[in-house]
C-alpha cells in the first residue's frame, strides 16, 4: 500500500534575486518532502503538473505557497503531485 500524505510548503523566496527564484522554489519542494517523508533529495520526482505550477508566471515570480500530495513508491522513493490533479 503507497504511503499519502498532504502538505503545504511555503515557498518564501523573499530576499533573494529574481533570476534565482523559480529554481530556489523547486529545491525547497525538495527538501521539505526530503524531511517529512525521510528520504534523500535525489528520489524524489516532481510530476510534471506541479512543475508547470511553480514555473507558471516564470522565474521571477513562484506562488508563495503550493498543497502538494506526497506518495512514497514501491523503490523507496517519493513521487510528488499538484493536490487535485
Amino acid at each position: 500500500m503507497a504511503d499519502e500524505q498532504i502538505y503545504t510548503i511555503p515557498l518564501d523566496t523573499e530576499g533573494y534575486p529574481h533570476w534565482k527564484k523559480g529554481n530556489l522554489a523547486v529545491k525547497k519542494v525538495r527538501e521539505y518532502l526530503s524531511r517529512h517523508m525521510k528520504v534523500d533529495e535525489d528520489k524524489i520526482k516532481i510530476n510534471a503538473p506541479l512543475n508547470e505550477t511553480i514555473w507558471e508566471h516564470g522565474i521571477r515570480k513562484p506562488p508563495r505557497k503550493i498543497r502538494v500530495k506526497a506518495t512514497r513508491v514501491e523503490d523507496g522513493g517519493v513521487e510528488a503531485d499538484i493536490v487535485g490533479e
